[in-house]
């Protein structure tokens, strides 16, 4: 017997394909005592992990100076949507080496995608 057919992952339907470089808007329920809020977290996509568990992406963002990295599963629930804002052109799967820069140097080049490409993502 094997774990993947005894945990049968369902996608989230609401997160997009991402690869590394894209920049993101991820919607996060936040739960604080009894009342439920949406927050967002923008960011680059430094990571992303496939597996049999359904995997996870690693979101990275500067906020007042200080870089803040939050990974996202998948499947979870709590995500309630992820927005595409710009799909970066990178030439590496891990994209760890943003941790040591800052400023312009942190900045990564858009891909340019066709209008055809474009219409089919939405």
């Amino acid at each position: 017997m094997n774990i993947a057919q005894l945990t049968e992952a369902k996608a989230n339907p609401n997160i997009p394909t991402l690869a590394p470089g894209d920049t993101v808007k991820v919607s996060i329920k936040v739960i604080e005592g009894d009342k439920e809020r949406i927050q967002v977290f923008q960011g680059v996509v430094i990571k992303i992990r496939q597996g049999t568990d359904g995997g996870n992406f690693m979101v990275r963002r500067v906020s007042h100076g200080i870089g803040v990295e939050r990974t996202f599963l998948f499947q979870s629930p709590l995500v309630e949507k992820v927005e595409v804002v710009q799909h970066g052109k990178v030439r590496r799967a891990k994209l760890y080496y943003l941790r040591g820069r800052s400023g312009k140097a942190a900045r990564i080049k858009e891909k340019r995608v066709d209008k055809e490409e474009k219409q089919a993502g939405n």
